[in-house]
């Protein structure tokens, strides 16, 4: 009985996400389904008499048996998987599977794993690409203490001395990432960043800091799963595309739609006003990644009303009117819409006077692509330069200089190729 109450649970609440992606990155008029909630299973009663509490008898060894997890279906989310190379997956693997501290949703991101524009005369070379990770985990303060005994050359002599609770403590300042760079692993030098699960899927729903989740929208390839973070990526892409296209005029080209979405989280980064981003670093991305941006929002952009992107079409229309745009507005980030409306305050008539009427003021504005801009760069600033500054403790002086130095020369070498392609 107890076995098919577990099982009624979790099918319930594999149902409940399930509803919840559809209602989250669709907009179906027709559908009125009613989320159900994950069923609570309760303890049996007992009659049995209490024992005393001054000589308590031994109680017997009952073993602890787990709910299962609710799963999606194996297809939901498919475009979030791109293929690499096998020689990178492999590595990209061996990598992840190094680590003895348990790591929930794991992936890889940046140059070293997909191709950019302006770096090709690196691949030969033995300072190839440091490669990206970011590891998503339960308990940052006991995943940094198993960490610290595995790898304590990964972590700065002060951290060492304080330790995982400094960590996670300063883990959680801005963003929520904590940053371990030029760190030797498996023959390649990488770099990766630790944060939560619920901080992680926090940013990809809210768009709190977007840090994480611009990061996520540009092709990543995915070492771990987990269900409840595919779930909200898959939120986040469609959020990223539905700002685009919001930024966008009717007609457009694919290309410039990618350019749009990866320009999101980099707007307000004040790395790109330092000489430590290749100023044609969007650029560069979208022309080398192209096929797999496609694979990340075609299908999405099928489900969004007044769009027009054809299978075999690299050009892209969309329904302008304000009645198409406030069906996008209204589902952006709570974050984003948050400063939206900061903004069209004292500008006409309060969203409760007409709520209908409020939404589409906003939506015919023909400042609202220059207004979500400026509100992305305000998101952006502040988390990205606290994160910025905590790499000088994260990291240390030293591997700090060095890392700048790489950033510099990385951007000069896309800078020289910029000027002579």
């Amino acid at each position: 009985m107890l076995s098919t109450t577990r099982l009624s649970a979790s099918r319930a609440s594999a149902h409940h996400l399930q509803c919840l992606a559809r209602s989250l990155t669709t907009d179906s008029t027709t559908s009125h389904t009613v989320l159900t909630p994950p069923l609570h299973i309760s303890k049996p009663e007992t009659n049995k008499p209490r024992q005393s509490q001054l000589y308590p008898r031994p109680r017997p060894a009952v073993p602890r048996q787990r709910q299962a997890l609710p799963t999606l279906p194996a297809s939901f989310g498919r475009n979030q998987v791109l293929p690499v190379p096998d020689s990178t997956r492999a590595l990209l693997e061996d990598i992840v599977r190094s680590f003895e501290a348990p790591i929930r949703y794991a992936f890889a991101y940046g140059s070293g794993v997909f191709e950019q524009a302006g770096y090709e005369k690196q691949k030969d070379k033995e300072d190839r690409p440091m490669l990206d990770f970011i590891f998503a985990v339960t308990h940052s303060d006991h995943w940094h203490s198993i960490n610290m005994q595995q790898h304590p050359g990964h972590y700065p002599l002060h951290a060492r001395v304080l330790g995982s609770s400094f960590v996670s403590k300063t883990q959680e300042l801005g963003p929520g990432l904590w940053f371990n760079t030029f760190v030797p692993v498996k023959g390649v030098n990488i770099k990766y960043g630790v944060t939560t699960v619920d901080t992680l899927c926090a940013d990809l729903l809210n768009w709190r800091t977007l840090y994480l989740a611009g990061r996520m929208h540009k092709p990543l390839r995915i070492i771990k799963d987990d269900a409840r973070v595919r779930l909200t990526q898959q939120v986040n892409l469609t959020s990223a595309l539905r700002t685009a296209l919001l930024m966008l005029p009717e007609s457009f080209t694919q290309r410039e739609l990618f350019s749009a979405i990866a320009g999101i989280s980099y707007s307000g980064d004040p790395r790109m006003v330092l000489p430590a981003e290749n100023r044609g670093k969007v650029e560069n991305m979208v022309s080398r990644q192209e096929d797999q941006f496609r694979e990340l929002y075609w299908r999405l952009a099928q489900g969004l009303p007044g769009v027009r992107w054809a299978a075999g079409s690299k050009s892209v229309e969309q329904d302008t009117s304000p009645h198409a745009r406030a069906a996008h507005l209204k589902k952006l980030p709570e974050e984003l819409l948050k400063h939206v409306h900061q903004r069209a305050e004292g500008r006409g008539p309060p969203r409760e006077a007409d709520e209908s009427a409020y939404w589409l003021r906003i939506a015919g504005d023909k400042e609202l692509p220059s207004i979500l801009d400026s509100e992305i760069t305000k998101i952006v600033r502040y988390p990205a330069t606290v994160q910025s500054l905590k790499g000088i403790v994260s990291a240390g002086v030293a591997k700090s200089a060095r890392y700048s130095v790489a950033k510099v020369s990385k951007w000069w070498k896309g800078t020289s190729f910029s000027s002579s392609s």
